[in-house]
């Protein structure tokens, strides 16, 4: 396969883990980051731990790619005790390390690896490159206040998920009457506030999910592979969560409570269309007298 045939409309992936103590124990060190580097979701990163980390089209992978020339379960990544291993997993159109076609073989630091048209780069983590891509992330991708993915990072995730095989759920949400917070207590007092809804929804959404804030007041939660009852629980959760929560702010107690839609994907529907009907469905909670979920 020709290298330029290989490269066409790539996204370009970056994986790095310790290469410091490679005879050791395993341990935190051999941690792996996956960074994309180019396309629509520049900055993306996903931090991988010592599991095999599977790369496909499937709901279920580790790292989902989008493409007819990606498999469902298309290629693996292991620790083996010596370094990371690419496992081609009987993909039909095959995996290429430096635009050589492999079943099997050892990554070593700068490794090109192609899974259809998605270009990765390995790198070992003691390469600098690891640290400006940390950084190049939570500039492009995260909202500095909240810690969650900022508007356009979420666009990207839920178009990406819409367009997978396995299902997915939406939850959108805000915080009921928050004029009123930074009207009486100021946006001083605002801003911990969504710090700290921020913190109690990162700590309740799993690896796969996608917590994003989406406006001033509004977050949203993508949820792949998730039934509307699991989505609706996690929504409830949330609720519950934020309600119980003590926010003080210059010993003042500030009550939160949240308003929340839930919908899942429906066939062929569109993540616009998505959007749309989950947004409805938090206008429904609003109307409902607030502090509830409501499912479309």
């Amino acid at each position: 396969m020709a290298k330029d045939d290989i490269l066409e409309s790539t996204v370009e992936i970056t994986v790095a883990r310790s290469a410091d103590g490679l005879v050791r124990p395993v341990g935190v060190d051999r941690s792996a980051l996956l960074v994309v580097l180019s396309g629509g979701r520049i900055g993306q990163r996903a931090v991988v731990g010592e599991a095999p980390v599977v790369i496909g089209r499937g709901s279920g992978c580790s790292l989902m790619l989008q493409g007819d020339s990606v498999s469902r379960q298309h290629a693996r990544i292991e620790w083996t005790g010596a370094g990371h291993v690419l496992t081609d997993m009987r993909s039909t159109n095959g995996s290429f390390v430096n635009y050589e076609r492999v079943t099997r073989g050892q990554l070593r630091d700068g490794d090109h690896i192609q899974i259809g048209k998605t270009l990765i780069k390995y790198l070992a983590g003691d390469n600098p490159e690891a640290a400006y891509h940390e950084n190049l992330d939570r500039l492009v991708r995260h909202d500095a206040l909240t810690g969650a993915l900022n508007k356009a990072a979420f666009e990207e995730e839920l178009r990406v998920a819409c367009g997978s095989d396995g299902g997915v759920s939406l939850v959108l949400f805000d915080l009921d009457h928050f004029k009123v917070v930074n009207d009486d207590h100021g946006h001083t007092a605002g801003d911990m506030v969504l710090r700290g809804v921020g913190a109690l929804a990162r700590g309740m959404v799993d690896d796969r999910s996608r917590f994003a804030r989406v406006g001033g007041e509004e977050f949203a939660v993508v949820v792949p592979g998730a039934s509307l009852n699991g989505a609706f629980e996690l929504a409830e959760g949330l609720r519950r969560a934020v309600a119980r929560q003590s926010f003080v702010f210059d010993g003042v107690q500030i009550p939160v409570t949240l308003s929340l839609g839930v919908c899942q994907r429906l066939p062929g529907e569109s993540a616009a269309e998505l959007y749309e009907r989950t947004d409805r469905s938090l206008y429904a909670a609003k109307h409902a007298g607030r502090n509830c979920v409501r499912a479309g």
